[in-house]
């Protein structure tokens, strides 16, 4: 009689272990980055992505992109700048971080959120330094694989020496 529920206790550990291991993929984010060290970096495929503007309304005027991150998978870090893009119909340039900022590390839980912007000033479009873009993209640090694209709806971007667009580091939201 003893050796039953021994038997019985084994079969069970035996099937939530071979559970564990199945390679379906539909199992959710937690079983995705079930081995994820928790230092890792943020992958971009675990982020929900929201984007809100204050579009700059003429030339000369300055605007905002902001990109808001929602962490859908296990902990992570980010470490450093996001990588921007700006992206024209023959040209594609890459934004540098605001000046006089620092990159710093930022650690975001399952369901963390945090946000960067992309700030420019509104160029004539036309002009011989304006940048006609149609799309910017980002990547994350540690995570450049797959950059997310956004379509660009905000007029032509200044390129200027003295009016350059810029990405702020990784801010903190909520608490």
């Amino acid at each position: 009689m003893r050796t039953y529920p021994l038997t019985l206790a084994t079969a069970l550990a035996a099937t939530v272990l071979l559970t564990g291991c199945s390679d379906d993929t539909a199992g959710g984010d937690d079983v995705k980055n079930a081995d994820r060290p928790s230092d890792s970096a943020c992958a971009l495929g675990d982020m929900g992505v929201e984007v809100g503007a204050a579009a700059a309304p003429a030339a000369g005027d300055t605007g905002t992109v902001t990109v808001t991150l929602t962490n859908k998978g296990a902990q992570c870090t980010l470490k450093g700048f996001p990588g921007v893009d700006l992206q024209a119909d023959d040209k594609t340039t890459s934004v540098s971080p605001d000046e006089g900022a620092k990159a710093q590390s930022l650690t975001l839980g399952k369901s963390g959120t945090t946000s960067f912007t992309i700030t420019y000033v509104r160029a004539e479009t036309g002009s011989p330094e304006s940048l006609a873009v149609r799309k910017a993209s980002f990547t994350l640090p540690g995570d450049t694989r797959t950059p997310h694209e956004l379509t660009w709806s905000y007029g032509a971007v200044s390129w200027a020496d003295d009016q350059k667009p810029s990405v702020s580091g990784f801010e903190t939201s909520g608490d």
